[in-house]
């Protein structure tokens, strides 16, 4: 079988970076990752070093790109509010489109990473399962923009989009701070080298409420599927692990994997706690043989911090995916507790 060209935009980040690793162990797959940073040593895939939300800079770095089958949208430019990121999450997918579209003859699918956002589960309580045809928030998000951009380009075409809408990602990948399983990592190894037990940092209601994972793996597979099969054309789907968990389960596992006590739930602000930690983990990571990183580069407490303060259910509907086709499922908590300990053996945390 003659190779597909997948175009992976975003590809340094912890959905990129397990997707491009999926195709690459494949073998059916040539891969184009794009984002910020230059080719990691040793890479087997071609890597384009691009600010995607500059035009001038995107037309001429993506100049040369050969026709793509399949484009994998997981770029993300954050800022201060919701409405501010429109704009530049809007920019990305359209320089990036512009660029693969017209030199893709055989282009079938573009597929956007979204995430249960779309629901509004960062602004807080919401309708429990989220279901993919919930109407939309009148709050502003760059999902919405991105879907309605790429399904008016998309009609009348060849080709297809598709969307998948995970919930806490967990995965890693090297120098990328915003995702949970860092934040997990990092907050316990910090924890144990001041000889703290582990406690739950969050509010107490969300210690208790269920919470739903997506494998980094998993997900990867799914974005596959997603961009291949013909019954993904022109929808959106859920993606998770398939089970639900809540803290207070997870926590002495957590506690364990990292051989601690677990200690009381402690409501905490994980961005000011840590504020001063830096000079701290430098040292750990001297005395440990850890892989050099600062803490910014490694986790973003602001991101737990939201994630800890949600003292609501966040559950989300998978019907429409399993009767597509997708039936995948993993369980969180050795999915979780195995990629933690792995963390620990490639020396990320000690």
């Amino acid at each position: 079988m003659a190779q597909r060209t997948a175009i992976v935009a975003g590809a340094f980040g912890a959905v990129g970076h397990s997707l491009v690793a999926h195709l690459e162990s494949r073998g059916d797959w040539r891969v184009i990752g794009l984002g910020r940073r230059r080719a990691p040593p040793g890479a087997r895939s071609r890597f384009v070093a691009v600010d995607l939300t500059d035009q001038a800079a995107s037309h001429a770095a993506l100049a040369d790109l050969p026709p793509a089958d399949a484009v994998f949208f997981t770029a993300y430019a954050p800022r201060p509010t919701a409405a501010e990121e429109i704009g530049p999450n809007l920019a990305m997918l359209r320089n990036v489109v512009d660029a693969v579209e017209p030199r893709s003859p055989a282009l079938g699918r573009v597929l956007l990473l979204q995430g249960s956002k779309w629901y509004g589960n960062h602004l807080g309580p919401y309708k429990t399962p989220a279901s993919e045809d919930d109407p939309r928030l009148l709050a502003p998000h760059f999902y919405y923009a991105q879907q309605d951009w790429l399904a008016e380009r998309q009609a009348g075409k060849r080709w297809s989009w598709s969307a998948l809408r995970p919930h806490a990602v967990i995965g890693f990948a090297e120098g990328s701070a915003m995702t949970l399983l860092n934040v997990l990592a990092l907050y316990a190894a910090i924890s144990k080298e001041l000889g703290q037990p582990l406690r739950f940092p969050g509010k107490p209601g969300a210690y208790a409420a269920a919470y739903q994972m997506t494998d980094a793996g998993l997900l990867a597979r799914a974005m596959v599927w997603a961009a291949t099969d013909p019954a993904c054309a022109n929808r959106a789907f859920n993606i998770t692990n398939g089970d639900l968990v809540r803290w207070c389960h997870l926590w002495p596992k957590i506690a364990a994997a990292f051989d601690m006590e677990v200690g009381p739930p402690q409501p905490l602000n994980l961005e000011a706690a840590m504020a001063d930690k830096e000079p701290l983990w430098t040292r750990m990571v001297a005395r440990h043989g850890l892989r050099p990183g600062t803490l910014a580069q490694l986790a973003s407490w602001r991101f737990g911090d939201f994630v800890f303060a949600s003292d609501y259910d966040h559950i989300s509907n998978l019907t429409r995916a399993r009767q597509a086709g997708w039936c995948e499922s993993l369980d969180t908590e050795t999915g979780l507790v195995g990629q933690l300990r792995a963390l620990r053996e490639q020396r990320v945390v000690p």
